[in-house]
């Protein structure tokens, strides 16, 4: 159980280092590694509790939860301000692209 709790440790502390420019896949991939992990140690608790040290260094891991969140809020407000200049810069360029025929008139009226 220890060596489950010290690689979640040693993930968490590489991911807390790179934080500031993780990309999103690396986001992605830590939290599917350390759901692996956390499945682990749930697997050993249903056997064995943890002892207070372990519980201690579980808290420690958890303290990095807050940072690690609001980087993945500030890479989810990234893709949506993308999508939605996107959105628009379609919008806007299907309004100048030709929604008529090539091969029709155009015939004015004289008053």
């Amino acid at each position: 159980m220890d060596k489950f709790i010290n690689s979640l440790k040693v993930l968490t502390e590489s991911v807390l280092e790179r934080l500031h420019c993780i990309s999103p896949q690396e986001l992605q991939d830590f939290v599917q590694e350390r759901q692996q992990l956390i499945d682990e140690l749930n697997r050993f608790k249903q056997h064995t509790p943890f002892s207070p040290s372990q519980v201690e260094q579980l808290q420690s891991i958890l303290q990095a939860d807050p940072l690690i969140l609001n980087r993945m809020n500030q890479l989810k407000m990234e893709a949506s301000d993308w999508l939605q200049n996107r959105g628009q810069a379609k919008m806007q360029r299907s309004a100048y692209e030709s929604a008529y025929t090539p091969d029709s008139f155009l015939m004015d009226q004289r008053k």
